[in-house]
C-alpha cells in the first residue's frame, strides 16, 4: 500500500512526496492534492519508483 506525505511551510508552500507508489500512479496522487488544497503543481522531482511498473499480486483460488 502507498502512502503520500505532505509537509505545509509556513510561507504557504506545500511540499508531497509519495511512497511505495510505483509508475505515473503518483501524479493522479498529486492531482488530488492539487484539487483539495486549491493549488498549482509548481515543481515536480521524480523518483526510481516512477520509473518502475506496478504489479499486482493475484493470490485468488478457484472453487470448482
Amino acid at each position: 500500500m502507498g502512502k503520500m506525505k505532505i509537509r505545509l511551510f509556513p510561507d504557504g508552500t506545500i511540499q508531497m512526496e509519495t511512497e511505495g507508489i510505483k509508475g505515473q500512479k503518483c501524479r493522479d496522487y498529486a492531482k488530488v492534492l492539487q484539487r483539495l488544497a486549491d493549488c498549482k503543481i509548481d515543481k515536480v522531482q521524480t523518483t526510481e519508483e516512477f520509473y518502475q511498473k506496478e504489479t499486482i499480486d493475484l493470490n485468488e483460488t478457484l472453487d470448482m
